[in-house]
């Protein structure tokens, strides 16, 4: 087949970095051109990759009239998603936005419309998605092995988004504090805060593990710490006509999971009618209680195979064989997810129990 020809614009998130890692491993795809405001931002990823300075861009339009992609992806700072989606959408390409979807639901539903319009397909990139334990919890969920899901409680982060930069490369607590005054992250305007940033991750994943069931309303508090303008750490209690699920955001993890998993531990458990299973980011094994093992079994995570060990992989396929997109990542399951996150965000506000917002 032709190789799908994929453009990475905005470098404002630096999971830019791993997506295009993704699209240069893979046989079928080519990366044809970068493009940000800011040159000094795109040096680290035309090195790894072995972009020519003619396939570097400062102005978008120029990088797709010029590289006419199959694929765009988009990292720009969570506030300007939607922005940046009406902006490409008019060029005819298919769309991987980074997480979160959005900074609101209507921000989300006009990026919806956006592509619409153009017959291609838009998805949402949520890395957790990918991860092996979440894989696996879902297939036994669908196989029946806990019953019916009643309870989701999801507790996830790191030390926070500066920490860290593509492929998880680490800096040190002098450049953290060197940037966090002037840091997007940090910048209510801009979508920052741990709220936004992971609260995301499991009420979209948390709608997948409840098989698309929505709450009826949703409470949540948020840390208020003198100097900064968003949080680091917020809690969400959703109520479903089944009970209620609980979804905890940090920035300000003991260790990074991705090295240690602190404690609480990140990831998820779901409680069901006949069982429950612990899922935690990056681990080996998921723990599974049923009737006839109430004392728990771990059981191996899934082995991920091609096409669905990453997004473009999965975005790929769904574009060559017409197959559905990979539920967590469509927006149909993500605009659930940020409903909660809106409704989350009114009654963080509010500091009261809202309806969940339509």
């Amino acid at each position: 087949m032709t190789k799908m020809k994929v453009v990475g614009i905005n470098f404002d998130h630096m999971h830019m970095g791993d997506l295009l890692r993704h699209a240069h491993e893979h046989e079928d795809v080519e990366i044809v051109g970068i493009s940000d405001e800011q040159p000094e931002r795109m040096k680290s990823a035309q090195e790894n990759f072995g972009i020519p300075d003619e396939q570097v861009f400062t102005d978008y339009k120029q990088c797709l009239e010029t590289t006419q992609p199959d694929i765009v992806m988009l990292c720009p700072s969570t506030a300007t998603h939607g922005e940046w989606v009406e902006k490409v959408a008019p060029f005819d390409v298919n769309i991987l936005v980074e997480k979160p979807f959005a900074a609101s639901l209507a921000e989300a539903d006009a990026m919806i419309a956006a592509v619409a319009k153009t017959g291609k397909q838009m998805i949402i990139n949520w890395p957790l998605a990918y991860y092996p334990p979440h894989v696996t919890t879902k297939r036994l969920i669908d196989e029946g092995m806990i019953g019916d899901v009643t309870e989701v409680h999801y507790y996830d982060g790191n030390r926070g988004p500066l920490w860290h930069l593509a492929d998880k490369v680490e800096v040190t607590a002098e450049d953290v504090a060197a940037r966090k005054s002037d840091s997007w992250w940090y910048k209510k305007e801009h979508g920052g805060g741990s709220l936004i940033d992971y609260l995301g991750y499991g009420v979209t994943l948390g709608t997948w593990f409840h098989s698309g069931d929505k709450p009826i309303e949703v409470i949540t508090m948020v840390d208020e710490q003198d100097g900064l303008e968003v949080d680091e750490h917020s809690v969400t209690i959703a109520r479903y006509a089944k009970g209620l699920s609980k979804f905890e955001t940090r920035w300000g993890t003991f260790t990074d999971p991705w090295t240690h998993q602190p404690q609480p531990k990140c990831g998820f458990v779901v409680k069901g009618t006949g069982g429950t299973i612990a899922s935690y980011d990056y681990e080996s094994t998921v723990r599974v209680q049923t009737h006839e093992n109430p004392e728990g079994i771990e059981i191996p995570v899934d082995t991920l195979e091609p096409p669905f060990q990453n997004p473009i992989q999965s975005f790929v396929h769904t574009l060559t064989t017409g197959e559905e997109i990979y539920a967590p990542l469509s927006p149909e399951i993500c605009r659930i997810g940020q409903q909660i996150v809106d409704t989350a965000l009114l009654s963080s506000t509010e500091k009261r129990a809202v309806k969940l917002v339509e």
